[in-house]
């Protein structure tokens, strides 16, 4: 893929001061330390390494990443790795998309309480899934998938839900035989929707009741009993968006489309259309009116702010597993799910070589074999090398 001709980064530098000074009041040091790793990423304030191409001796140079989550340059081979990793795990069955999401007004409440909410995101939505799948009116198996957090819609502003990819079917309870789910059906929506919005209103009560909800600001009117259970009680009258894709059309359209969620963070590069000395625009895409992509345009700062709305917390893990293929149960379950879909298992991973796998850095521009890492540069290495150089061709 070509180089994009805007980045997040040079906007974060043209206007990263500005925007400090003016939103300081609710700036963390969660914020300042993402805005800080964009601007560093790929420059000599991380150090670098020279390289050289195992074929044609060509010579190079690169800056290091800061390797941060929300940065859109970096962890495009964390994700490959990720991918290839699960392709291994795919099972030869049709799969299904599922996104569960949350009211408006429960969004502003997760916006300050980002560890608690989207946890007990996660965790409804893969309780119901599991419930009602379990439920032998329904499809009367034990399921298993994957999550992935998404905090934004297509224009920045803050949407968080929950993407879930799971086998369109499950083991059966005595783990003998493969249940498949009834073509172009999974699980009936208005009982999933009905379900994850009991689950996710009693987590909030508990964590409420065990102090656990912070409610600064326009939200401190929620701070007594009566007030919170009277807003969770509104919470039932509020529209709650559960929904279902059409089943993948294979397992490699799966791992396609993960790519697109997974080591991801509010906007890629690729999306800038124009950076100016005050505003940002970026491609966003129409889903309610026949996916049209558009232009929408921002003063920058407000850009900014926007994109600081999805930074995580430190930490928090935003790809998570559930049932069969939860951690503790991945190894034995996905055995048993291969044994009675008659599926040969993977062959054994065989682990790359130290000297293949942590001296690679990049393409030869070249002939396009891997380059190597012949000497690793500290940031201060090369402010002292730069100097030199600066000293030795000084004609004045």
């Amino acid at each position: 893929m070509s180089r994009p001709p805007f980045e997040v980064a040079a906007i974060v530098r043209r206007h990263g001061d500005q925007f400090l000074e003016t939103h300081r009041a609710w700036l963390t040091g969660q914020h300042r330390r993402v805005l800080r790793a964009l601007v560093q990423c790929r420059t000599a304030a991380l150090g670098g390494h020279r390289d050289r191409c195992d074929q044609c001796a060509q010579p190079g140079f690169s800056y290091n990443s800061c390797r941060d989550r929300h940065c859109p340059k970096c962890l495009t081979a964390a994700r490959n790795d990720w991918v290839a990793a699960r392709e291994e795990e795919l099972l030869p069955v049709g799969y299904v998309h599922v996104v569960f999401t949350m009211p408006e007004v429960l969004a502003r409440l997760a916006l300050v309480n980002k560890r608690v909410v989207y946890d007990l995101l996660f965790r409804a939505a893969a309780a119901t899934l599991l419930q009602v799948a379990a439920n032998p009116m329904r499809l009367g198996a034990a399921i298993g998938g994957l999550m992935v957090l998404h905090t934004w819609g297509q224009r920045l502003q803050h949407h968080p839900h929950i993407h879930c990819v799971v086998p369109a079917g499950g083991l059966a309870p005595d783990g003998a035989r493969w249940i498949h789910a009834r073509p172009r059906f999974f699980l009936p929506i208005p009982v999933l929707r009905q379900v994850f919005r009991g689950k996710l209103v009693a987590g909030l009560r508990e964590a409420f009741a065990e102090g656990r909800l912070s409610l600064p600001g326009a939200l401190q009117p929620l701070a007594t009993g009566p007030a919170f259970r009277t807003f969770l009680r509104s919470l039932y009258r509020q529209a709650w968006v559960v929904y279902a894709k059409p089943p993948f059309g294979s397992p490699a359209h799966v791992l396609h489309y993960l790519a697109r969620y997974t080591h991801r963070v509010a906007i890629s590069n690729h999306r800038l259309v124009a950076v100016t000395d005050d505003t940002v625009a970026f491609r966003w895409k129409d889903y309610r009116h026949g996916s049209h992509v558009l232009t929408l345009t921002l003063d920058a700062r407000e850009f900014l702010r926007r994109f600081l709305l999805h930074v995580l917390p430190k930490r928090f893990v935003r790809i998570r597993y559930f049932g069969l293929l939860a951690p503790r149960c991945r190894t034995h379950d996905l055995a048993t799910s291969r044994t009675v879909l008659a599926v040969a298992p993977p062959p054994p991973v065989t682990a790359p070589s130290v000297g293949s796998t942590l001296t690679r850095s990049w393409p030869c521009p070249r002939c396009g074999a891997p380059m190597r890492i012949v000497e690793r540069l500290t940031a201060r290495q090369l402010f002292l090398e730069a100097v030199t150089v600066g000293l030795l061709y000084d004609t004045s």
